[in-house]
């Protein structure tokens, strides 16, 4: 099962945080959100069908996210949990903490923003468009 994104980049994208990644449907990014990695997404989780997010909103479940620019790939691995809210209309966070808020899309996520491809934060940080894909095991 899974559920495709677009997002594009921003010239503020700097990938520094070191416990989560966001991308966001806002259209501007300052310095401070060091956290985000892709604006302007056209989907958000409002958008997610009902078997998909139930199917997040389980422990077992493995959440796959890959994220694609024209010169580079990352995959990032983390878990769904029965606690997850998934109703947020705007910003979308994948967290290496068990933290969870109505913007939590995985937990236990073996990747920030700190962690990803360096030529994939290059070409958003160039304004590039980035294919998102979720996949759900």
């Amino acid at each position: 099962m899974n559920f495709k994104i677009k997002a594009k980049g921003h010239e503020n994208i700097l990938s520094k945080h070191k416990s989560t990644f966001e991308i966001t449907k806002d259209k501007n990014l300052s310095l401070s959100g060091d956290c985000i990695i892709g604006l302007d997404i056209d989907k958000s989780m409002p958008d997610f069908p009902e078997d998909f997010k139930d199917k997040l909103a389980r422990d077992d479940t493995e959440v796959i996210v890959k994220l694609t620019t024209p010169n580079a790939t990352d995959e990032i691995k983390g878990y769904g949990h029965h606690d997850l809210i998934l109703n947020h209309p705007t910003d979308i966070v994948c967290r290496k903490s068990t933290f969870i808020c109505p913007r939590t899309l995985m937990i236990n996520s073996d990747k920030a923003a700190f962690d990803l491809n360096t030529r994939l934060v290059k070409d958003l940080a160039n304004g590039e468009i980035m294919d998102v894909e979720i996949i759900l095991l």
